[in-house]
């Protein structure tokens, strides 16, 4: 990336969208993460058949929304306010992470598989709006950099939230 495409990290219009969709790829996966963690060192250390089947069942619950909302989550994005949208998807964020946290607390595991969908459904319903808002804060030549760096940002993201599994796994 050249300079004038990393200038829009320090840029108002562009810093919050980006640091609120690199929290929110962080969160997804370190969600994950900690659902597996405890499943394969906490609830099912000693059965490791259930804590596998645990990682398959979460898997699925994690990217079942995008097969079933990904249309209405574009048609949201194209007929609603964005920026009221994001405001909506990152409050409901909070309240997912709040219904984790009672998860891990109770060691509840379907608490913590709904709290998985929840965040695949939110991922979902925010992927579009984070690409169809751009346009509204970035210039024409701004747009391309904009998205390669909104890419870049959620695939970072996902390296230290997933680091840790990687890292145990060895």
């Amino acid at each position: 990336m050249s300079a004038p495409e990393l200038s829009l990290l320090g840029k108002r219009r562009f810093a919050p969208l980006f640091v609120v969709q690199f929290l929110g790829a962080f969160n997804d996966n370190l969600l994950k993460f900690a659902l597996l963690f405890l499943a394969n060192f906490g609830l099912y250390a000693a059965q490791p058949d259930k804590a596998e089947m645990l990682a398959t069942i979460a898997t699925g619950l994690f990217i079942l929304p995008y097969f079933l909302f990904s249309a209405l989550a574009g048609q949201i994005a194209d007929s609603w306010d964005k920026a009221k949208l994001v405001r909506l998807v990152k409050a409901a964020e909070i309240g997912i992470m709040v219904l984790a946290l009672g998860g891990f607390w109770m060691e509840s595991v379907p608490a913590l598989l709904l709290a998985l969908f929840l965040m695949g459904l939110h991922s979902t319903i925010f992927g579009p709006v984070k690409y169809s808002i751009l346009p509204q804060h970035l210039g024409a030549n701004e747009i391309m950099g904009g998205t390669g760096l909104i890419e870049a940002g959620t695939f970072l993201a996902i390296c230290p939230a997933s680091a840790p599994m990687a890292q145990i796994r060895g």
